[in-house]
């Protein structure tokens, strides 16, 4: 697996953990996602018209990345713990694998499908812009995460 596929995983694993630690998903949701558009918004330094047409596509692409990523994926990692894995019979893991395999379908087809979207809004570095200030915010989060959790 590549390394930039695995960052957005570790991210989703670790917001996963966050949240339930507080019980409070929505609200930690909202300061991240408010987080992430300020950062955005300050890195992409968009137009008043580039950011009318950009954030309704993006708002909506992040929403179903992370529904898809939250539940479904949710569902499998339960699966997948040590007890689980081992008790699973032939059967099931295909099962379970070919349900994850059109998970990871859905979210490329949805990348796809925000990025041709996308394209008709900004530039192309804009969009090399966006990408890379994807992938810096993430790593600030994890390492806002990490920062935190060697202080308690």
């Amino acid at each position: 697996m590549k390394i930039k596929n695995i960052l957005p995983l570790l991210l989703f694993l670790t917001s996963i953990s966050f949240f339930a630690q507080n019980g409070k998903i929505d609200e930690k949701r909202e300061k991240i996602k408010a987080f992430k558009v300020s950062f955005l918004t300050t890195e992409l330094e968009l137009t008043s018209t580039e950011a009318e047409k950009f954030w309704p596509i993006y708002n909506a692409y992040d929403d179903k990345q992370f529904e898809l990523r939250h539940f479904k994926m949710k569902t499998y990692l339960k699966k997948l713990n040590d007890d689980n894995l081992k008790n699973l019979s032939e059967k099931e893991a295909a099962t379970l694998l070919s349900q994850i395999e059109s998970t990871d379908k859905e979210l490329y087809q949805l990348r796809e499908k925000f990025m041709s979207n996308v394209k008709k809004v900004l530039s192309p570095k804009k969009i090399l812009l966006l990408k890379k200030s994807e992938d810096d915010f993430s790593r600030k989060l994890l390492q806002q995460y990490r920062d935190k959790g060697n202080k308690d």
